[in-house]
Formats: C-alpha cells, structure tokens, sequence
C-alpha cells in the first residue's frame, strides 16, 4: 500500500519545521532503553501487542523514506502507537550519540502503513542507519504497554536530487559576483606526476574518481571520475595566479580545447571549509561521453553561454570563442575524459605551494547560512 503525497509523516516536535507541514503524525519524541521489558517509568510490564515482523524500507532519498511491515492480528486493534529507534550504523548505543539535542526514537500515531519518516535534523545523505520497531498502547494514566523489539534492519541514505542541487545552485548564483575574462584552464600537480603521465600513460592525464570534499550528499563524489582543473584569474593580471596548493608544475591548455559548444557544462556542488572562501564545482563533459551520460541522470545542466559561473560564447562567426569566469567564487572544474599532454604545456610556477589552501577531501562547513540547505548537510 502506498500513502500519496505526505498523508503519513513521522517528523520531530524539535524541528524548526513544525507545523510547516500537513498531517504529521508524531505527537512526541523520547528516548528509551531497547530491552523492550517495561514502560517509561519501569511501572508497567510488557503486555502482549504483536511485534513487527518484516520490515520493509523503500522510497529512499538523501533525508527521508518510507516504513512499513507485516503485524500478527492479535490486540492490533489496541495498537496506538508506534515507536520506531533509529540510529547511524557505526553508533552502537541507540542513548549515546554526538548531538544530545537529536533523539533517536520516533514515537508516532498508528496510523495506515506505509509511513514517511522525514527530517534533515536527523537524516543525513549517504548515510547508513540501523532501525527496530514496537508497537505501544497508551493506557488511561499516559504510560506505554509495548511489544518487544523488532528486528534490525539496515539502510543507507541517498544522495542530493537535481531538486537539492538546484537549491544549492540558486545559492551559488548569489554570491558568484561579475564575470571576468580568462583564456586557458590549468592544473597544478608535482613533477612525479606529470613523469607518470608521460612514461606510464601514453603522455596523458588520466580521470580517476572524485574525492569526498564538498558536501556530503553530492552525487559525484567517489562516483564521477574526471580530471580537475582551475581557471579562476588574478584580478589585477588577468592570469592565473603564481601560487598554489597542488604542486609546483602547471599543466596549461587553452580554453576551447576542453570548453566549446560540443561540450555540456554541469553544476556539481557548492561549499566552503570554514573560511571565507567558497567553491564551486563544475562538470565539463563532452557530449555523448561517459561522463556526459552520467551528469544527465544526477546534475543540472547550465546553458554555456548564460550562466553566473563559466561561459563560452561564439564573438562574431569565424572569430572564435571568449570565456569568462565568475569573481567571488573558486570554480573547481572536473573534466570527464583524458587530456593529453601534447595539448598544452607543462611549466613550473614561480610562486609557493600553499598547502594550507587545498580542498583534497575537504569537509563542508555545515553551519554556514551561505552554502548549506535544508537537507542533510
């Protein structure tokens, strides 16, 4: 049986959210011991309600999903309640958890089954969790008779949608600030690797898998595998900058060799790492390519010659192409296929190596107004 639209909601009397949304059916959230033996108040033993059997998990995105599951006839018409303990998988203490202001057990209305358990303040994306059941009888005096433990039952979360993306695209766009020109894409790496590339790769920089930096629900990360280039300008020189965080070798190529309207441009993610930096990502794909398909199912396409972030327009027809970038974000470009060498040009930059600036596996900074949503963070 499926409940359309959100006729069933389990959600949390501690959301901000509260009355936001129609017909929830959760009337309060406590925490309790999982030996399923006695009420809250240790005053009432276990009566016989029928125990959960069968637990059905289905309808998974990055902050909800549907429960159901299969009961005995027996004293089911007293059922009226359920409380449902969910916890994350590597926490084995379903009363011990980092953020004591974040309960663990949902304590709902019986209501038809299946039920929507929906909250961003306590589901996160891609996140793997572990869930029981019991079913309860509220007595005259307010305390609980209850059933024992159900089964436990696993789950992960899913990643953002293109509906969380363009949410947090629409948040990029506000900051992104004016357009500047820029006429080459560069990527910074050690003197090891480009050898690499040219004795063990055919002289080509090669994809290899995203990293987990940025936010957490981002569906590219350890997925989408791509190169990643630069192609933010000094203000002041209109060329790229002389530092940076990945090595003393650049790698050089001009614009149009990756970015041309045979390519699909694709916006990835938005974050920052509790600086006043923010970073944008986008996917250069070339049309028709693996990785094109990829970012078709996941990501939000950007017309390349009008977006707030990296553009590509044709000047006068036969004349070429002109590129611009956006001013007040970091754009991080991942380009899904191999490049090779002969492209470009590979030289040492003559400024320092700025560690302290790269974003390899960077956490997103989950407080920030600016680039979170109001999903899992």
């Amino acid at each position: 049986m499926d409940v359309p639209g959100f006729a069933h909601n389990i959600t949390s009397p501690l959301s901000p959210c509260e009355g936001m949304i129609k017909d929830l059916s959760l009337d309060a959230i406590q925490l309790c011991e999982r030996d399923g033996s006695k009420a809250q108040d240790g005053s009432l033993t276990e009566e016989e309600l029928p125990v959960p059997q069968n637990i059905k998990i289905s309808n998974i995105t990055c902050d909800s999903f549907k429960i159901c599951w299969d009961m005995e006839a027996r004293s089911k018409e007293r059922i009226t309640h359920y409380f449902i303990d969910l916890n994350k998988k590597e926490n084995k203490n379903s009363n011990k958890f980092k953020h004591k202001d974040v309960p663990t057990k949902l304590v709902a209305k019986a209501v038809p089954l299946p039920m929507t358990v929906r909250g961003h303040w306590f589901l996160s994306p891609r996140t793997e969790y572990t869930v029981a059941v019991q079913t309860a009888s509220k007595q005259t005096d307010g305390d609980y008779a209850i059933s024992e433990w159900s089964e436990i039952v696993e789950f992960c979360t899913a990643d953002y949608s293109t509906v969380h993306l363009n949410q947090l695209l629409e948040k990029a766009e506000v900051i992104a600030g004016r357009m500047l020109p820029f006429s080459v894409f560069y990527r910074n790496q050690n003197k090891e690797y480009f050898d690499h590339a040219r004795e063990a790769q055919e002289n080509r920089m090669l994809p290899s898998v995203k990293d987990n930096s940025g936010s957490h629900g981002s569906p590219i990360s350890g997925k989408l595998e791509g190169i990643f280039f630069s192609c933010n300008t000094e203000f002041n020189t209109g060329k790229p900058p002389q530092d940076s965080p990945y090595g003393r070798q650049r790698f050089e190529v001009q614009a149009d060799v990756l970015f041309n309207p045979n390519t699909n441009l694709y916006f990835g993610d938005f974050y920052c790492m509790y600086t006043a930096y923010h970073y944008v990502i986008l996917v250069l794909a070339p049309k028709g390519s693996r990785g094109d398909d990829f970012c078709k199912q996941r990501l939000p396409l950007l017309d390349i010659t009008n977006n707030r972030f990296l553009t590509c327009k044709q000047v006068e027809e036969g004349e070429g192409l002109l590129f611009h970038h956006a001013q007040d974000v970091i754009l991080e470009v991942i380009y899904t296929e191999p490049v090779d060498l002969a492209l470009g040009t590979v030289a040492e930059i003559s400024g320092h190596q700025l560690m302290s600036l790269s974003t390899v596996n960077a956490k997103k900074d989950p407080s920030c107004k600016t680039c979170n949503i109001s999903v899992g963070r």
